[in-house]
């Protein structure tokens, strides 16, 4: 008899410790979704107002035997009207000879899949990037097409983890999902500095959920109040490859506009 009691005294016990886990963690995983919200946000704000921008770099290629090979590009950037639409893009390939030319347009969506065309001088004519392409790697580099346009903010959910410390640096450590479609990653975690709230790493998980590349974000300089990165060393750790882009001095206020950012500036490009 009384090991029944017992018996019923630790079910009814378990029962309410079990209601009480149900109960808290719906409530602490919105907290956490609002916390990561919030933290995405001011650093995707911090930047805002810069209207447009241009700037030359070199991307250096590492294959997993070490050898590596640059290019020579450039990057026009036409900031975003406002947070429901995304920035407008444009890669120009100058070096070497065989990319010459090679040219990436995106349009940044939100939920809608990212209008991005590539523009091939071999073949004189401009491709279409559909969706369901756009996880593929950017001529041959560690760079998804996607990443070109993954920036923007109400593309993810969020899920704020904690704090960490990052090469000395105290970070806040968001897990972002994405919202768009076909996208080659199932989440992502962002390490976003505390001080002056940049991106400094960003971990990005395969479809099988599997840890795929590191992005690191170094050097960064403030141009009047808004921030840039000038070393991107993205390193795939599935295939020990990894692609730098080392940043020259940035021009804002270059005088840009929708015009710089048409489908049909791509066949002009020399």
């Amino acid at each position: 008899m009384l090991k029944r009691t017992l018996q019923n005294k630790f079910k009814v016990t378990l029962a309410v410790v079990t209601l009480g886990f149900s109960l808290i963690s719906p409530v602490w995983a919105d907290e956490a979704a609002d916390k990561g919200l919030e933290i995405a946000a001011r650093s995707d704000r911090s930047d805002t107002g810069f209207g447009d921008s241009e700037v030359t770099a070199v991307m250096t290629l590492t294959n997993a035997a070490g050898s590596e090979s640059t290019r020579e590009m450039y990057f026009k950037t036409l900031e975003r009207e406002n947070e429901q639409v995304g920035d407008k893009s444009l890669t120009v390939f100058v070096t070497p000879r065989d990319v010459q030319g090679t040219a990436l347009l995106s349009h940044a969506k939100i939920l809608e899949p990212d209008d991005q065309w590539l523009f091939l001088p071999a073949l004189k004519r401009v491709k279409r990037i559909s969706s369901a392409n756009k996880s593929g790697p950017f001529v041959g580099s560690e760079f998804a097409f996607e990443d070109f346009t993954s920036t923007e903010l109400n593309k993810y959910k969020y899920s704020y983890k904690g704090e960490e410390d990052l090469d000395g640096l105290k970070v806040d450590v968001v897990e972002r999902f994405p919202l768009y479609e076909n996208s080659g990653y199932t989440r992502q975690v962002a390490y976003i500095d505390q001080d002056v709230y940049q991106v400094r790493k960003i971990d990005f998980y395969d479809r099988k959920d599997m840890l795929l590349k590191t992005l690191m974000l170094n050097d960064y300089r403030d141009y009047n109040g808004v921030w840039r990165a000038h070393e991107l060393v993205m390193t795939n750790h599935q295939t020990n490859k990894s692609t730098t882009l080392s940043y020259g001095t940035y021009t804002f206020g270059a005088g840009l506009g929708d015009n710089d950012f048409e489908k049909g500036v791509l066949k002009r490009i020399r």
